[in-house]
């Protein structure tokens, strides 16, 4: 694969930090400082990092002011506040993008759809009625969309990705693999020993500049739409039931499952193989580490946690037995057990006071 090349100058400009150094070495990647070469830019992103900075045969680095004073005077260098920001968006420009616009001969079009003259369609790829496709967006082959599924501007919708439930997106969404959006939500109701299945009639609506992983599943509402709000950030393999509401900013890691009528609020962090009940509320800037099963509202911000950590497997097995032991063990008798220790230790300050 062959990668333009940039000049440090020109690298610099663009993150709009301070160049020092030789202002015309050509750069052509972004690498780790263990693997950089002498035409490579690596980062450093912190104090702990500078050993391995001094060590690295990168052309130059990315680094705080503070960071630069500690390093060879000599070097190559881009200086900016943020190191880790500046890596994030010099790795689009490196990245390789889809160039290819207009649509292959294989794809099937409803004559009705509306295609931005911008847009790519590739091979295999399915459009039903009244479908609209902004301009520069990618569909990259054997997508499928619906009837009536609208994609906003600069989208890229991976392979294999089928939306359905007269979804609409909007501008800068991204969609990878084999994800399914606007799915049948799980709604049956039970009588009489039979679970009757309930029409999905809402469907989803998705904000700007929203990333969804490969293999999720975000299902359209019962009623009233599923929305995922601007800036949301989905990793692989997720579960979005229906009439669920995610709020701007809100990241949710990979084998999170989230039940139905749900809404979590802006700027919450939700950890890896994490549960949420339904019908529940979650208020803004939440963060809930990985693992956790919520089954009741959440009112207040702050980080959350559940279940117990790591033991090794033996003492795993001791505190588990403990465990069982406790739930044997009737609430009152504890009580009982803990008034009666308060008891003796207000006896023993009251003889402590007396022989002072």
């Amino acid at each position: 694969m062959t990668h333009s090349s940039f000049t440090l100058q020109d690298l610099a400009r663009r993150v709009q930090g301070e160049w020092i150094g030789q202002a015309d070495l050509p750069l052509s990647k972004l690498a780790s400082l263990e693997q950089a070469t002498a035409q490579q830019l690596g980062f450093v992103n912190g104090d702990k990092y500078l050993s391995q900075a001094r060590a690295s045969q990168a052309g130059a680095l990315i680094v705080t002011e503070a960071l630069f004073k500690q390093l060879p005077a000599n070097g190559n260098y881009i200086i900016v506040a943020n190191p880790y920001l500046a890596f994030a968006i010099l790795t689009h420009v490196f990245e390789r993008k889809v160039s290819k616009r207009g649509i292959e001969s294989t794809a099937q079009i409803d004559p009705s759809a509306i295609i931005a003259d911008t847009a790519y369609i590739g091979h295999y790829v399915v459009i039903g009625e009244n479908c609209v496709v902004g301009d520069n967006t990618i569909i990259q082959s054997h997508v499928k969309l619906d009837d009536f599924v609208e994609i906003g501007k600069d989208c890229f919708i991976d392979s294999h990705v089928t939306i359905t439930g007269e979804s609409r997106l909007g501008d800068r969404v991204r969609v990878h693999a084999n994800s399914v959006i606007g799915s049948e939500g799980f709604g049956f109701a039970p009588y009489q020993g039979q679970w009757h299945r309930i029409a999905q009639l809402g469907s989803v609506r998705i904000g700007d500049d929203v990333r969804i992983g490969s293999n999720t599943s975000i299902d359209r509402g019962a009623l009233d739409d599923t929305i995922l709000d601007n800036g949301v950030i989905i990793d692989n393999l997720v579960q979005v039931a229906h009439n669920v509401k995610l709020g701007a900013g809100t990241a949710i890691a990979a084998k999170t499952a989230i039940a139905g009528s749900t809404t979590i609020g802006k700027n919450c962090i939700i950890g890896g193989g994490s549960a949420i009940s339904g019908h529940l509320n979650i208020v803004d800037n939440v963060t809930l580490t990985g693992m956790s099963m919520v089954t009741n509202n959440i009112s207040e911000a702050g980080k959350y946690s559940s279940g117990i950590g790591l033991f090794e497997n033996q003492r795993w097995k001791r505190t588990v037995v403990r465990l069982r032991q406790l739930a044997d063990v009737p609430l009152t008798q504890v009580v009982k057990k803990i008034d009666d220790i308060q008891t003796q230790i207000e006896s023993l300050e009251s003889t402590l006071k007396l022989r002072k």
